[in-house]
């Protein structure tokens, strides 16, 4: 069992957290400020400490240099990311925001633990002799491990060797693939088996920051710049110099920051807001994105020229429902991660359940498989998971897409007046023609009511097709 100290001065996040982490089988430990961590805890027997970035007296960013030993984690809220960067150019294994998604702590925690029990076995391992030193390329089954994903189709396979090849190299790189397939798990382990490893990481999810700070949270910004800017402020391209920039959703970009960051593709340079001067950069950039960005290009929503200095390297990730017995192999593992973190010994799926997981689309991809086996290893009896504790509605989802189909065949003969008619399309193609013709006088119910949908599936095939809502459209 793990150890983790928790600084936080808010009783009530401290508290929270405590739980959360010993729910998932953490010994914890808690004080309310630096010097109360220090005085009532020897900080090196932790295998965590996650701290709060501003507290009472010295700040957290102290504990990276009083528990050089151990991995520090700052939490920060937005109005202070930046600040976040400069904690991790000091030593802070990574940050995470406030307030922080459940699911999201627990999966930080376990990756910076993990990774810190692998690094201390192979310290505690003899060295190898020079000449019997495993060359330089990467294994598959390293990468594997290091990104956490589990696989044996073809794709994978091609995908794992295609990581091996690039990572060690400076091109920029483009990870497609739907939410849920560990986009993000792919750029830290290209990240950590680069030469860039020991310079920062920097994720960003661009759909997260508002429109109106984007360019300036990317870029930095000079004082007096625009209103509220006091100060110079380093930007996050910057702070990522020498390392990795990951952009996540880069689709939701908007198009002036997306000519900014033509430039550092293109001159390897940044200008801050409101400076004339600009300075050189040293960043690698790997970006992701569930929406398809050539058609994007092509509708005048993603810069064209952006598209394609970003897409030097292409990796796709499958969805679940196209990996075949993969997803079997996926729920057996998640299934015995779930058992540990339970202390339950025996813990096993039922055949229906079996033959459900194999027959279900899956469309929030790993991250939905692996909400349903925790909830219903928490709910089963006789430690079996049979189909109904996974709660897969298979039924629903045939209905839907007959019912989709039913309006399709229905609304292809509904031809107003100048409309093209739709008998060649296919069930997407129609999809996206009839939700771009329809969006900006009917809302998203009367939408997904009219194509025999859920707003849930609507808003799926949206991510999907990379269809964006009309920002003047009501819901």
């Amino acid at each position: 069992m793990s150890d983790i100290l928790v600084v936080e001065d808010e009783a009530i996040i401290r508290t929270a957290l405590k739980r959360l982490l010993e729910r998932h089988h953490y010994q914890v430990a808690e004080a309310g400020s630096v010097s109360e961590a220090c005085e009532r805890h020897n900080l090196d027997n932790f295998d965590l400490i996650i701290s709060d970035l501003r507290l009472p007296g010295e700040p957290g960013t102290e504990l990276i240099r009083r528990a050089a030993n151990t991995p520090v984690l700052i939490m920060t809220s937005y109005a202070s990311l930046r600040s976040a960067v400069d904690s991790m150019k000091l030593g802070a294994v990574d940050y995470i925001a406030k307030p922080f998604d459940h699911d999201e702590m627990v999966e930080t925690v376990q990756r910076i633990i993990a990774s810190g029990s692998a690094r201390k076995q192979q310290a505690a391992a003899p060295e190898q002799p020079a000449a019997k030193q495993a060359p330089q390329a990467i294994p598959d089954e390293d990468i594997r491990k290091q990104m956490g994903i589990i696989g044996g189709c073809d794709t994978m396979l091609t995908l794992f060797k295609r990581i091996r090849k690039v990572a060690p190299t400076d091109s920029t790189v483009l990870i497609q693939g739907e939410s849920g397939t560990g986009k993000e798990l792919v750029a830290r382990a290209m990240h950590e088996q680069s030469q860039r490893a020991k310079a920062p990481l920097i994720s960003v999810n661009c759909a997260a920051i508002p429109e109106t700070l984007i360019e300036s949270e990317l870029f930095g910004h000079e004082k007096g710049s625009f209103t509220g800017a006091t100060s110079n402020r380093t930007g996050l391209v910057e702070a990522a110099d020498g390392g990795t920039l990951f952009l996540d959703e880069i689709g939701e970009l908007p198009l002036e920051a997306q000519a900014r960051l033509l430039r550092v593709l293109q001159e390897g340079e940044i200008r801050r807001v409101g400076s004339v001067q600009s300075q050189k950069v040293d960043v690698r950039l790997v970006a992701a994105t569930h929406r398809d960005l050539k058609t994007m290009a092509r509708q005048g929503l993603f810069r064209e020229d952006l598209y394609y200095r970003l897409n030097v390297i292409e990796l796709r990730l499958p969805p679940l429902r196209e990996r075949g017995r993969d997803v079997m192999l996926i729920a057996e593992a998640l299934l015995q991660r779930a058992a540990d973190n339970m202390n339950m010994e025996g813990l096993h799926f039922s055949k229906d359940a079996e033959q459900a997981i194999l027959a279900y689309s899956w469309p929030g991809n790993v991250r939905e498989l692996e909400n349903a086996i925790e909830r219903s290893a928490i709910l089963c009896d006789h430690n079996e998971i049979t189909a109904d504790l996974l709660g897969i509605e298979l039924d629903a989802e045939i209905e839907r897409a007959s019912e989709a189909a039913n309006a399709l065949q229905t609304m292809q003969h509904d031809v107003t007046p100048g409309q093209e008619p739709a008998e060649d399309l296919s069930l997407e193609d129609y999809f996206q023609h009839f939700v771009l013709e329809h969006q900006d006088h009917m809302t998203e119910t009367q939408l997904a009511h009219k194509l025999g949908i859920s707003r849930k599936c609507l808003w799926e095939r949206r991510q999907r097709l990379g269809i964006p809502r009309k920002k003047t459209a009501s819901t």
